[in-house]
């Protein structure tokens, strides 16, 4: 008897994570490199023994959790690739969302039991959550990392490239079509100032070395690897000791840098701070 797969939810659940790696440096890596497919409500990681190596992530629209599924998956995170599939049930931040939310047994007796401990002055740790099942009560927003604005340009898919490039055909990521500074069909009101247009950055030749600025202080090393790591080429990023601002990123060709920078500029950290990519000069 065939297993049934589970139906399209706007949690995705993922497993073969690398378990050597920290609770909030995994939450962290994993917004980094899924928060591009649309706003990410809540990312899942469990300390319990069981629960090792498996993530949540919780997407505002489903149609971001496919695309993030059929990209992502296969993707080499730390060193072994990801299995994504979707989680078996709504986690209780979308059924709150949807009006289906029925609190579980289990979850009322934590409550109560937390209750009484409360009364004797004593205070409970939280719950530990598992599973999809266990997504209630949020965890809160990646310590660091609030919701993306804007999500980057992806490339398009090229012969030869690793599977976890995105497809042809894939359904673009809320907030990737193209111009998004007028309203398509609006025209300037007479006698309202035109828009500015953005000025071009000054142009180095091209180089397989990219220079990135505006970037936010809680920028890192491994943010900015997760990010650049899933275009070919990549080699290696290095900030500069006492500036949080500006780094740089090394592709192997001109080529590989020049694609990285065309999908990634403009892309929001921060609500503040949209990254800046150049050649870095020879």
């Amino acid at each position: 008897m065939a297993v049934q797969e589970p139906r399209p939810n706007h949690t995705i659940y993922i497993n073969n994570l690398n378990e050597k790696i920290k609770k909030d440096e995994l939450k962290k890596s994993l917004y980094a490199i899924f928060s591009q497919f649309g706003q990410i409500l809540d990312i899942l990681v469990s300390r319990s023994l069981r629960m090792r190596g498996q993530a949540f992530v919780i997407f505002k629209e489903m149609s971001s959790a496919t695309n993030a599924l059929r990209s992502m998956q296969g993707f080499p995170f730390y060193d072994k690739p990801m299995r994504i599939q979707y989680a078996k049930t709504d986690s209780d931040i979308i059924a709150k969302m949807k009006g289906t939310f029925v609190e579980r047994e289990r979850d009322r007796d934590r409550e109560r039991k937390r209750d009484k401990r409360k009364a004797k002055g004593g205070e409970a740790p939280g719950p530990k959550k598992s599973g999809a099942a266990a997504q209630g009560a949020t965890q809160g927003a990646v310590p660091g990392m609030p919701p993306l604005a804007q999500p980057p340009r992806m490339l398009p898919h090229l012969g030869g490239q690793p599977p976890y490039i995105p497809p042809p055909g894939m359904i673009p990521a809320p907030g990737m079509a193209p111009n998004p500074g007028i309203p398509p069909g609006m025209a300037p009101q007479p006698g309202m100032a035109p828009i500015p247009t953005p000025q071009p950055l000054s142009e180095n030749p091209p180089n397989h070395i990219l220079f990135l600025t505006n970037l936010p202080e809680e920028t890192n090393e491994l943010m900015l690897s997760m990010l650049f790591n899933q275009f070919p080429g990549f080699k290696e990023v290095r900030l500069v000791p006492g500036r949080h601002d500006i780094a740089f990123v090394e592709f192997d060709t001109e080529v590989q840098a020049g694609a990285a920078r065309e999908a990634l500029q403009g892309f929001k950290i921060t609500q503040s701070n949209a990254m800046k990519i150049s050649f870095a000069k020879k």
